[in-house]
């Protein structure tokens, strides 16, 4: 069993691999970031050198003392169709976040769960940047844009951000 720094295969814009390196940061565990390109060349996640890393030819994957561990949510959209994915996110992120935004009101502090970074939080910054890159109007949500604003100020969360990743295009950089 190989033992040493682990390997993030991951794609910057990527909200799954972003909650991976938010925690890695959170952790402050050091490791490598390996850039899969989900679009280019038909998606570098179905060549046949990352598909023996993870069968499932997904990102992210995470390598750890030989062990690899994967999951993703991008095989979704491209299930719904190029035409359907627009209105079909922003009625999906809606609906989770017309949910959320009233749990939030008896769960949050100044997170998502009282006031320490929680795995809820995780996943709300990523998913309010897919909100925000399907064009979802975040007005109705005050809760949910503090938190995440809050969460936006941790450096955690800044050096995990999908600008800041090896792999991000020079014009989508920060």
């Amino acid at each position: 069993m190989q033992v040493g720094k682990p390997i993030l295969y991951s794609y910057f814009r990527s909200s799954c691999s972003w909650r991976v390196r938010i925690a890695l940061a959170l952790k402050s565990i050091d490791y490598e970031t390996v850039p899969i390109n989900l679009i280019k060349d038909g998606g570098q996640q179905f060549s046949e050198e990352f598909q023996a890393l993870n069968p499932m030819q997904q990102v992210p994957a995470l390598k750890i003392d030989g062990i690899t561990i994967g999951q993703s949510n991008l095989s979704v959209l491209k299930q719904v169709g190029q035409e359907n994915q627009l209105t079909w996110a922003q009625k999906v992120i809606r609906s989770g976040f017309n949910a959320l935004e009233q749990i939030l009101q008896s769960t949050a502090g100044k997170y998502c769960v009282g006031d320490e970074v929680s795995v809820a939080d995780l996943c709300l910054v990523p998913q309010v940047a897919n909100a925000e890159r399907f064009k979802v109007d975040l007005t109705p949500y005050p809760t949910i844009s503090r938190i995440n604003k809050t969460l936006l100020a941790l450096e955690a969360f800044q050096v995990s951000h999908p600008c800041q990743q090896p792999d991000t295009p020079p014009e989508l950089r920060a």
